[in-house]
C-alpha cells in the first residue's frame, strides 16, 4: 500500500465499517454515523479558515480605501495592505492549510467509496483489502447496501426510457441544493471583492472575482454530474456533509447572500 493509502484510505475505510458493525449491519446508517463523527472531529480544522474569511470581510472598506489610495501604485498598495493586516494581527493565510487537509480527507474517504462500494458482489473482499484483522469480514459474510430507496453500490439516479440519460436522485439533488445555498451564505465576500476589484487596473482582482462567482454554480454542477456516476454513498457523504458545511458557514457569517430571499419566502423579517 503507498503512504496516502496507509495514512488516510485504511483508517477511513476501517472506521466506516466499524459504523456499520455498531450500527446493526446497515451500510446507509454508517455512512450517516461516520459522516457525523468526521465532521465533529475536523470541524477545529475549519473553523480557522471561516474566522479568517469573516475578519477578511470586515477590513473590506479599510481595503477598499487604500486601493483608492494607491490606485496607481502597486507596489504602494502591497505594502498598505501587509502593513493593514500586521497591525490588525490577520495572516491571510490562515487556517487555509488545515481546510487543505480537510479537502485531503474528502478525496481519501471518496478513494474508500469507489474502491470498495463495487456493484459486482465483492465488498466483503475489497473491504478486507483495507481492513485491520479484528474488523475483517468472513469469507461468505454479505455486505448489507440498502438504505431507503438505494442500493449504496449504484447511484442516486433515475433511468427514464427514451432518454440518452438518467436524471439524479433526490438525495444527489438536496446534496446539491445545499451546497448552492452555503456557497451563495459567501456572496457577501464575493461582493466585497467585485466592488474592490472595479477600483484596479490590473485584471487579476476581476479573475479571481469571476472564479469566486462561478464556483457557486459549478460546484453544485459537479455535485450532480459525478453523482451520477458514483456510487450513491457517495452521495449520501456528501449531502451530510455539505449540510455540516453550510450550518458552519451560518455561524461564521450568517445567511450572507441567502439573506433576500429568505426574506421573500417570510422566514426572515424585513
Amino acid at each position: 500500500m503507498n503512504i496516502f493509502t496507509t495514512l488516510l484510505t485504511q483508517p477511513l475505510a476501517n472506521g466506516l465499517v466499524l459504523f456499520y458493525k455498531v450500527l446493526g449491519d446497515n451500510m446507509g446508517l454508517a455512512i450517516i454515523g461516520f459522516s457525523l463523527f468526521l465532521r465533529v472531529i475536523l470541524n477545529p480544522l475549519t473553523k480557522p479558515y471561516m474566522q479568517s474569511m469573516k475578519r477578511m470581510k470586515d477590513l473590506a472598506p479599510r481595503l477598499e480605501k487604500l486601493k483608492a489610495k494607491y490606485k496607481d501604485d502597486k507596489k504602494g498598495m502591497a505594502l498598505a495592505q501587509a502593513d493593514l493586516y500586521k497591525q490588525e494581527k490577520i495572516n491571510p493565510g490562515a487556517g487555509c492549510l488545515p481546510y487543505l487537509l480537510q479537502i485531503v480527507v474528502l478525496i481519501a474517504f471518496f478513494n474508500v467509496f469507489t474502491r470498495t462500494l463495487s456493484p459486482d458482489g465483492e465488498i466483503a473482499g475489497r473491504f478486507n483489502e483495507l481492513l485491520y484483522g479484528p474488523l475483517k469480514f468472513s469469507a461468505d459474510q454479505i455486505v448489507n447496501t440498502r438504505f431507503l430507496y438505494l442500493d449504496i453500490t449504484k447511484p442516486d439516479a433515475f433511468p427514464v426510457s427514451g432518454l440518452p440519460f438518467a436524471i439524479p436522485g433526490p438525495i444527489l439533488i438536496l446534496a446539491a441544493l445545499i451546497q448552492f445555498f452555503s456557497a451563495k451564505m459567501m456572496v457577501p465576500y464575493v461582493a466585497a471583492e467585485e466592488k474592490l476589484a472595479k477600483k484596479t487596473k490590473e485584471g487579476a482582482d476581476d479573475i479571481q472575482v469571476a472564479m469566486q462567482k462561478s464556483t457557486i454554480y459549478t460546484f453544485p454542477l459537479f455535485t450532480v454530474i459525478f453523482g451520477l456516476r458514483f456510487p450513491s454513498g457517495l452521495a449520501l457523504y456528501w449531502l451530510l456533509f455539505s449540510a455540516s458545511q453550510a450550518y458552519q458557514q451560518y455561524r461564521t457569517s450568517g445567511w450572507g447572500g441567502t439573506t433576500p430571499w429568505l426574506k421573500k419566502v417570510g422566514l426572515l423579517k424585513s
